[in-house]
């Protein structure tokens, strides 16, 4: 009995057909990381031009109150800031990646 069970070959995967699998699975694991990696740089230039493209200016008047006799009780001076685009706040480095036109920013 164990004479046969050594000897049988019925569902036996030749070794030549199991490296021929896995070439196939790794190759096709190869492209699909690729990809993958692609469409995460991708995405991540988009949230990059997102905080890129906030606008932050601002701009607060002053205040001034004063005291029931006439003097001035307290006083705040306004501030402001303009906010210029970076050299760094458009995708124009990433055009490898992604031509889309409407990635690219309109400065």
């Amino acid at each position: 009995m164990i004479k046969n069970f050594l000897n049988d070959e019925n569902g036996v995967i030749v070794s030549a057909e199991i490296v021929l699998v896995a070439t196939i699975l790794v190759l096709g694991m190869v492209v699909g990381l690729a990809e993958l990696q692609s469409a995460i740089v991708g995405e991540l230039s988009d949230v990059a031009s997102a905080f890129g493209n906030v606008d932050q200016s601002f701009s607060t008047s002053g205040y001034v109150s004063y005291k029931a006799s006439g003097g001035v009780k307290a006083r705040t001076y306004g501030a402001s800031y303009y906010d210029v685009p970076d050299e760094c706040d458009c995708d124009e480095n990433l055009s490898i990646v992604c031509d889309d036109p409407g990635e690219k920013s309109s400065y």
